[in-house]
């Protein structure tokens, strides 16, 4: 039955789609042009879900770890847009974006968002902490798959830290990655933000890190009733319903929140060098940086250093895209979406 049910499916999509029909055995590129068959095959009934504009969450191995994705397929896409999160990297944050990005460009973009490691719902990685180069490396091994079953355009939107990791992969994948959007961009320590320098304090003190982990794995056991209040009356004052339960279920756990600090130690080491400006210069073509006016991790001045160190062309389009006012996990009816711009530029 399922023999018959495959070839049916297969029948149909062939038919449907000429894009889906396989190749020629006597080509030289047989096996990745099978890749992508297979991948479309995989996707075609996401995509189909995808009618509705509701994300899907799905979990998958990639480099030997259990990885969440947070996705959205076109039936027709014309680019592949791949979200790396900011720090916490738990996609689920990222919901009410991708949706509201998915449909502002009529669904013409498959959109895939991958979360870090250890930042997931369960702890898979049995209490394992994963430094920021390791994400990175996790990152590769998901496009390494990715540029061989996707036949179109990837562009990668990096939001805080992702923007960071977008850019590194950019540099290992520049024949493949077309584009990369840096949203509120955290490259290079905010020296001047005592805020951003508390944070790390907390994240390089063992005891103090241990003790918040704790405390919201604790948080995380209480009942709902209780704990989304709590939530909402602290971090979460700007958040939505969807924000609050998103960190109820993913945040307060004591994998992820030990996981988030240790993340951030290392975020300090590896960002105390400024940007690479000589390869944000010569990409320029390649790269857009959106800046907030009240973002500690990717501050104006950053904005303005960006503008000095770069040609004239790559400091227009950062004031050309540039923001006085968004919550990033809560897109406002008066705020631009500021990837669903650029994108209809970049069509």
């Amino acid at each position: 039955m399922w023999v018959l049910m495959n070839k049916a499916i297969a029948n149909k999509i062939t038919t449907s789609f000429p894009a889906f029909r396989l190749p020629s055995l006597a080509s030289s590129t047989r096996s990745t042009r099978l890749c992508r068959l297979f991948y479309k095959f995989e996707t075609y009934s996401m995509a189909l879900e995808a009618q509705s504009q509701k994300a899907v969450l799905r979990t998958q191995e990639v480099g030997g770890h259990t990885t969440e994705f947070l996705e959205l397929h076109s039936l027709k896409p014309s680019v592949q847009i791949v979200l790396v999160p900011g720090n916490p990297g738990a996609v689920v944050f990222y919901r009410d974006y991708v949706e509201s990005l998915f449909k502002n460009l009529d669904g013409k973009a498959s959109i895939t968002a991958i979360c870090h490691m250890a930042h997931t719902s369960e702890d898979w990685e049995a209490g394992k902490l994963y430094s920021l180069q390791e994400q990175i490396d996790h990152k590769v091994h998901f496009l390494k798959d990715l540029v061989v079953r996707a036949d179109v355009p990837i562009v990668l939107v990096g939001h805080s830290i992702g923007a960071y990791i977008s850019l590194e992969l950019l540099k290992m994948f520049s024949d493949k990655v077309h584009y990369v959007l840096g949203v509120y961009p955290f490259l290079t320590l905010n020296r001047e933000s005592l805020k951003q320098i508390t944070i790390f304090k907390i994240c390089l003190f063992p005891p103090m890190n241990a003790g918040l982990s704790s405390f919201a794995g604790f948080l995380g056991r209480l009942p709902r009733w209780f704990t989304l209040p709590f939530v909402k009356s602290t971090i979460g004052r700007s958040w939505g319903a969807a924000a609050l339960e998103s960190a109820y279920s993913h945040l307060l756990k004591y994998s992820v929140v030990h996981n988030m600090m240790h993340m951030g130690a290392t975020e300090y080491h590896q960002l105390q060098s400024p940007p690479d400006w000589d390869f944000l210069r010569k990409n320029q073509n390649k790269i857009c940086l959106l800046f907030g006016s009240n973002d500690h991790w990717g501050p104006l001045s950053h904005l303005k250093e960006a503008c000095s160190k770069c040609r004239e062309e790559f400091s227009v389009r950062s004031h050309c895209t540039f923001i006085q006012r968004w919550d990033f996990f809560n897109i406002q009816i008066n705020s631009p979406d500021m990837s669903w711009f650029y994108y209809c530029n970049y069509l």
